[in-house]
């Protein structure tokens, strides 16, 4: 297990961590939380022995192997395949005693290397780093790309990929949905659920945090404290310390005033003299305690457009691409009017992105029409609009660059609402990290008073306080939103309808993520159909019904397993709907519930895992069924 014990951490001059003492289990998933800057970052380089504790102790078993995601991707020859089986170091060292051995003529060494290579399961590496590819969303043609070839984003995957075969004791991931679409952070979440090893997780993906993990270790005022349960729980727990902490700190400060006001009145009287001095003795001994306060530096909002025209922007039987030769889209029709809250779903490179682009007018439309409201102003957020700033500018200087009548001083406070305080505000962008880019672009956004907001990814780089900032801002929006997301949270919260892209199509989809996750399924099992070599042969009608009674008859042991899988994940649902229901209600959280909480969150715990596995083991199933079928 992983041992804290009055551990202070700091980076140069900052305190990050002071005398905190905490210990995770193994085996145990912990989401690590806190404010940009707090130190989850030098407690992660600290973890790996990169970053030696200032006081006290850090410890953990010293067998453990340690996997974290690598933030450079060399430009290497090498296979995507073979870049990420390199996560395995135990099989790529025990390969190389292998061809020593072979090129030795040693014949018993050799056999004994095969034997520890099947008993790590090494001869199914290259199968599991295909998969591992695969559900981060390479096509089976791009497994033996050069590393060389893929761009940054993909790069990261890559090495993100490397991280997770590597059958680590402990993994350490930053943020690791942030490179990643929708389809990939489903497949994500499912790994780590299944992932048998402990796990400190960085995100601020609310709802990943709530799928995944098994407590939260929060880092604020210096302190890193663990709590039990999701990011939901936590949150719950949090509110009721800070309302306690409310309730005693009001009433010390009725006792301060109380007390000052005595001291006040009868130091100066030689009879109240020692009285008044042991109420100062007493004021002095107080505890320090603080005001409580969630802290969020972030508070904005979409100014009302200056009017509303209706419609705003439509295309009519438009098709979206690069040229005549690359279309994406064919025949798309949309219209968004005020009020419209529309999110993107679809496959990675299935055109969403392509969409966006053409909406805002940044590619140009290779049939159709296009209408735009006159004087319609469009707030557009990409990752490439960060990469637009003026890298020598600040933050100030591009504000007054946008409305040149602003003065610094209302430049100043405008951009205090997005978290740039101080000298933060005069530093030149090309020192601020994605968090405050990201910020800025938002910032020019607002400043527009735009009727129709077009985001591609907008929490990219945002932590938890500025995700939530960022949700209430468009929820309070009167124009029109359409929004690509791998935040769950966001898209639940601010989306009113769903658009689905795929072959070439934009469509209306009527369910919600969850559906979405279904279809994925479907389209996997399509999928893998389709990739069969399907001969026509011809014959006749009695022997194509024969051979269907003896496929059903083949598939009925798998359909009657299926069918008890499917019983069993909805007896299980209903369990943990029930557990989570208790959960849900704030009374559990006090202290005299602790040992009933302890066992709702283990019970909570289980279910999850039982229909996670069933669901997966149900899936692999009705592939089966699907392959018998098909033969």
């Amino acid at each position: 297990m992983i041992t804290a014990s009055n551990l202070s951490l700091d980076r140069g001059a900052k305190n990050l961590i002071s005398s905190s003492s905490f210990t995770i289990h193994p085996n145990h998933k912990v989401g690590l939380v806190g404010a940009n800057g707090c130190g989850k970052s030098s407690l992660f380089a600290a973890l790996l022995g990169e970053l030696q504790p200032d006081m006290g102790d850090l410890s953990m078993p010293s067998s453990w192997v340690i996997a974290t995601v690598r933030q450079d991707t060399p430009a290497l020859e090498q296979s995507a395949l073979d870049y990420v089986m390199d996560g395995d170091k135990e099989f790529r060292q025990l390969e190389q005693k292998l061809e020593q051995a072979r090129n030795d003529d040693n014949g018993n060494l050799e056999a004994t290397i095969i034997n520890q290579i099947d008993a790590i399961h090494g001869y199914s590496l290259p199968a599991r780093a295909g998969e591992l590819l695969h559900g981060l969303g390479f096509l089976q043609h791009q497994l033996v790309n050069a590393v060389k070839d893929f761009s940054g984003g993909w790069r990261m995957r890559l090495n993100l990929a490397q991280a997770l075969i590597s059958r680590a004791d402990l993994l350490l991931l930053d943020e690791p949905t942030n490179h990643l679409d929708l389809d990939a952070v489903i497949w994500l979440q499912r790994w780590l659920k299944r992932f048998d090893g402990t796990l400190v997780l960085i995100s601020h993906d609310r709802d990943f945090l709530d799928d995944v993990i098994e407590q939260i270790l929060h880092i604020e005022h210096q302190q890193a404290k663990l709590y039990s349960g999701n990011y939901s729980a936590f949150e719950r727990q949090r509110a009721e310390h800070l309302a306690q902490q409310d309730a005693q700190y009001q009433k010390q400060q009725k006792e301060v005033a109380h007390l000052t006001s005595f001291v006040d009145r009868f130091r100066a009287k030689a009879s109240k003299a020692k009285q008044a001095q042991s109420r100062l003795k007493r004021l002095q001994k107080l505890p320090d305690l603080a005001p409580a306060h969630v802290d969020s530096q972030f508070t904005f909002s979409f100014e009302k457009p200056e009017s509303l025209p209706y419609p705003l922007l439509s295309l009519k039987e438009s098709n979206c691409g690069y040229s005549q030769d690359a279309i994406i889209l064919n025949q798309v029709a949309l219209t968004l009017v005020p009020g419209s809250r529309i999110g993107l779903l679809g496959r990675n490179g299935a055109g969403k992105s392509t969409l966006i682009k053409s909406l805002a007018g940044e590619l140009a439309l290779m049939a159709g029409e296009r209408y735009c409201a006159q004087d319609l102003k469009i707030g557009y957020f990409s990752q490439h609009q960060l990469e637009q700033l003026h890298m020598k500018s600040s933050a100030i200087d591009h504000i007054i660059r946008a409305k040149s009548d602003t003065t610094i001083l209302q430049a100043r406070s405008f951009l205090g609402r997005f978290g740039f305080s101080g000298d933060q505000a005069l530093d030149p962008v090309g020192n601020m990290s994605g968090g405050e880019k990201a910020r800025l672009v938002l910032a020019l956004i607002v400043l527009e008073k735009p009727q129709l907001l077009l985001l591609d990814e907008p929490t990219n780089h945002l932590d938890l306080e500025m995700r939530q900032a960022l949700v209430f801002a468009l929820q309070d929006f009167e124009g029109a939103i359409i929004l690509i997301a791998h935040d769950r949270f966001l898209l639940e919260s601010c989306v009113d309808e769903f658009y689905l892209v795929a072959n070439g199509k934009v469509s209306d989809f009527s369910g919600d993520i969850d559906d979405y996750q279904q279809w994925l399924n479907e389209e996997k099992k399509l999928t893998l159909k389709s990739t069969k070599t399907n001969t026509e042969t011809t014959v006749d009608k009695k022997q194509q019904r024969r051979e269907q009674a003896e496929l059903r008859k083949k598939a009925a042991p798998l359909r009657k397993q299926a069918d008890k899988f499917e019983k069993e994940i909805q007896k299980w649902q209903t369990e943990l709907e029930s557990v989570e229901k208790v959960l849900g209600d704030s009374d559990i959280y006090q202290a005299e519930h602790k040992v009933r909480l302890t066992e709702l969150l283990k019970q909570q715990a289980t279910l999850k895992a039982k229909i996670e596995e069933s669901e997966m083991q149900w899936l692999d199933i009705e592939e089966q069924i699907e392959e018998v079928m098909s033969q």
